[in-house]
């Protein structure tokens, strides 16, 4: 089978890209070959960018592909040119959403597929919805033999799941407060890249997938008070956390208050009975207690990639402070 993924090096791709070759497919990366991430040896690199018509028809030309994943497209603007480029060209073209285009916040748990997808907090998602609808569309009318995919927090030994990153781990490590949005007791669930590559796999080429929409999670859950003792226990260090509303917050940083508001301060809990049917050897295994010793040691590893936001830790600072003198005038007025 001839699989093309557009994009094919990111967090969540590079392990699906790893599985598919391992698998036997015949993977094809379209990218512009700027990746610091390796690629699998057998993998064949298209240099193009999906952004340019022209470079990426030259990539493209007399090529056509069992299946084609698009791991970078927003808008629906990205979702007409791929109309066009890859009508006739393949045999199932998937979809990289996001699962925070669900309800949010989720009127019942857990979430399925069939929950209504609605986010008036973040434009991110929004977007997403919109290439959901304008693909659901093509394949109504035209049949084109579409596969929605939703991941939700999807991580890698890269990436802490946090908003400040390196930033929060220095801070543990120091000693100094970090912020933990509400009372810090919704649940979110937290997916290694590894995990859902299992899932994903399974639906390259399987043709009951066409005209249906997935999201693959870990079935793990944890409040975010666990997600941050597990990072700091893994550091070494103490979570000393203050707890904000996500209302306060924004008020301070809006791109952090729009991840909260529009994602993560709403607990999420996802029932994973449908992807299981379609690949029913999919079994997320990797607890996210196992997922921080790999992120940590992956900081440890190179002083280099510990890069402290001084404006991001000025910003906790004042977040906390506000917040702390705030608090006496509120319980007097209770």
């Amino acid at each position: 089978m001839r699989v093309l993924f557009i994009g094919g090096t990111g967090v969540i791709s590079s392990a699906c890209a790893e599985l598919a070759v391992e698998k036997g497919f015949e993977l094809y990366l379209l990218n512009r070959g700027k990746t610091k991430r390796p690629v699998p040896k057998k993998a064949h690199i298209l240099l193009g960018d999906i952004r340019d018509r022209s470079s990426a028809e030259a990539a493209l030309e007399g090529r056509t592909f069992d299946v084609v994943v698009n791991w970078v497209a927003f808008t629906p603007e990205h979702i007409k040119r791929d109309l066009e480029l890859f009508g006739g060209r393949t045999g199932q073209y998937i979809f990289i959403s996001s699962a925070s285009a669900y309800q949010t916040p989720p009127e019942k748990l857990p979430v399925t597929e069939y929950t209504p997808l609605s986010n008036t907090y973040w434009e991110y998602s929004r977007n997403k919805i919109a290439c959901e609808k304008r693909l659901f569309q093509a394949y109504r009318k035209g049949h084109f033999p579409i596969t929605i995919v939703r991941p939700s927090h999807t991580y890698d030994c890269t990436m802490l799941p946090m908003h400040n990153k390196y930033t929060l781990v220095d801070r543990m490590r120091k000693g100094k407060k970090v912020v933990v949005h509400g009372d810090g007791t919704s649940l979110w669930v937290l997916t290694h890249h590894r995990d859902f590559a299992k899932g994903f796999v399974g639906l390259l080429s399987n043709n009951k997938a066409i005209g249906e929409a997935f999201h693959i999670t870990s079935d793990e859950l944890l409040s975010w008070n666990q997600i941050y003792e597990i990072i700091a226990h893994a550091a070494g260090a103490e979570a000393r956390i203050v707890h904000i509303p996500s209302e306060f917050i924004a008020a301070f940083d809006s791109e952090w208050g729009a991840s909260l508001l529009g994602d993560k301060s709403h607990s999420m809990i996802f029932d994973n009975s449908k992807i299981k049917r379609f690949v029913p050897d999919f079994t997320a295994t990797i607890p996210f207690f196992t997922g921080a010793q790999e992120i940590i040691s992956w900081y440890n590893a190179d002083p280099s990639r510990q890069v402290v936001d001084k404006r991001e830790s000025e910003i906790i600072d004042k977040i906390i402070t506000r917040y702390e003198m705030a608090l006496p005038q509120r319980k007097n007025a209770l």
